[in-house]
């Protein structure tokens, strides 16, 4: 399980590898944001190509270590979350990002500031928050959808595919899974061809610009998954979850109902 980097010419692709799911610990959130901030650094990189390794792109934070460590952990996985998601955004080089299959919760946090992306046929994208107690994201994932599409997906954990998203104009290119990383890195190339001050000028430009500040707004969000953790309702989501059951509020609703 690890975080692998390399330099081609001018691009550098950085993939996620952590089986089975992508669902990335605490310090691997820090050392992903690490290796973006020191490869937009590197002024031989003109482009970071965001990439995963098997069935989904990423699954967010490991929620078996949130469950184990408590609040400390929950606000553990918070700052390195915001960290990684920062790092994408303020890569002082632009990131592409080729998303496979799921993209779900902190997958959401890296693509959705990401400055360009490329998914597969069978990638989704998605916020399970509200189902394991908790909330965030939404920040990043009204970077990908329309408004009021984003409120439905957040408050019913439903997912949109990449072509919804390709609709929006969110998503570049759609492709066979085989041939996503080549269409990723062939954008990256295009722009690897650019000179370095004029790309990093122009990275820092469109940053400026932007409506909504999404680290100061993530942090926002994050103060509310903060709050629902003084309550109890986090920790049965997330021992349902890591128990493949039913949380116990759902069948409570269903013997009132009966």
């Amino acid at each position: 399980m690890s975080l692998h980097e390399r330099v081609a010419g001018r691009v550098a692709e950085v993939v996620i590898d952590f089986p089975p799911v992508n669902a990335l610990p605490i310090h691997a959130w820090h050392e992903l944001a690490e290796i973006l901030r020191r490869q937009g650094r590197d002024p031989h990189v003109n482009v970071v190509v965001l990439a995963a390794e098997g069935r989904g792109f990423c699954a967010g934070p490991d929620v078996g270590e949130m469950a184990a460590g408590g609040r400390e952990a929950l606000i553990a996985v918070n700052r390195a979350c915001a960290d990684a998601f920062a790092a994408v955004l303020e890569c002082e080089v632009p990131v592409v990002a080729a998303v496979q299959g799921f993209c779900v919760g902190g997958g959401v946090g890296l693509v959705g500031n990401a400055d360009i992306i490329v998914a597969s046929e069978d990638a989704y994208f998605g916020l399970p928050e509200v189902d394991r107690g908790a909330l965030g994201a939404a920040t990043h994932l009204a970077r990908l959808v329309p408004p009021h599409r984003m409120r439905h997906l957040l408050f019913t954990a439903e997912h949109a595919t990449a072509r919804e998203l390709h609709g929006y104009g969110s998503v570049l290119e759609v492709v066979p899974r085989e041939q996503l990383r080549e269409a990723a890195h062939r954008v990256a190339r295009k722009i690897a061809e650019k000179h370095p001050t004029v790309i990093r000028r122009a990275k820092e430009s469109v940053n400026g610009i932007e409506a909504v500040d999404p680290r100061r707004s993530y942090r926002f969000e994050q103060g509310f998954t903060f709050e629902l953790n003084l309550t109890d309702v986090p920790d049965e989501a997330r021992r349902a979850y890591l128990e493949k059951r039913r949380p116990r509020y759902q069948e409570e609703d269903e013997g009132r109902e009966g």
